[in-house]
């Protein structure tokens, strides 16, 4: 296996200013996808103490379990292969959010409600 040289680091870099509206295209959805991670590890927090209560047990454990495998650097594809290694955590975490979407949107709304009780106890 030969070492990369700047002549392929330069090709893989005209490689990206080719496609780079290809690649813009794709981050809001990365973003989304982020953001509701964001918001299932917030929801196993809540549940975890004990403030939010009102999912299935299926579905929490779903949430958990795909967030437990995100951490995991061993998994089917290891996080240390560059350029692939996220793959398969990502497959795993817009797996998991299609199948509990719809208890995503009731701890949001929720989460609404909360903000709302504490922002009129704090005035």
């Amino acid at each position: 296996m030969s070492t990369p040289t700047k002549g392929d680091h330069d090709l893989d870099i005209a490689k990206v200013n080719q496609r780079a509206h290809e690649i813009e295209s794709k981050l809001p959805r990365l973003k989304k996808v982020f953001e509701q991670t964001k918001i299932m590890l917030s929801m196993v927090k809540d549940y975890w103490a004990g403030a939010y209560r009102e999912i299935p047990y299926w579905a929490i454990s779903a949430v958990s379990l795909a967030l437990l495998y995100v951490l995991n650097p061993a998994d089917v594809i290891p996080d240390v292969i560059v350029g692939v290694g996220y793959l398969d955590d990502a497959t795993v975490v817009a797996f998991c959010l299609k199948l509990v979407e719809r208890e995503l949107e009731r701890y949001q709304e929720w989460q609404a409600t909360q903000t709302k009780v504490t922002k009129v106890v704090d005035v």
